[in-house]
């Protein structure tokens, strides 16, 4: 059996909220609620559960997305139209700009509880 990643829990301020933003943004839908958790499922078959927090702060997480060049149009097209601010970089340096890393295309951007969410259409040591 090969190994693979299935789920994994995102902690949330409002968790329907959360899960819906992402959804929104990257053009998918959110499941139906399964015991306390919202699910965004990914077309490679990973979820991300998200979970309300139980009132404290949440530690941001990395979440990165590997799309195609039509995706991250579409998507990138969502991130402008909600007039979200996004950076080039993961340490919110080189704000509204994408970034060419390995000859692909790549943009930041946080969701409502400060995690930060990258579409890259290129696996990083991929390109020149």
């Amino acid at each position: 059996m090969t190994i693979q990643l299935n789920h994994t829990i995102v902690a949330a301020q409002d968790s329907k909220a959360s899960a819906q933003f992402l959804a929104d943004i990257l053009g998918l839908e959110v499941g139906p609620q399964y015991g306390p958790f919202f699910p965004v499922e990914i077309p490679n078959g990973v979820t991300l559960d998200y979970l309300e927090s139980d009132g404290g702060p949440i530690t941001p997480q990395h979440y990165a997305f590997l799309v195609s060049e039509d995706e991250f149009d579409a998507i990138f097209g969502r991130i402008k139209d909600a007039g979200l601010t996004y950076w080039a970089d993961p340490h919110h340096k080189i704000v509204n700009e994408i970034n060419t890393n390995d000859g692909g295309r790549g943009a930041y951007w946080d969701d409502p509880n400060g995690h930060a969410l990258e579409i890259l259409t290129r696996p990083y040591g991929s390109g020149s």
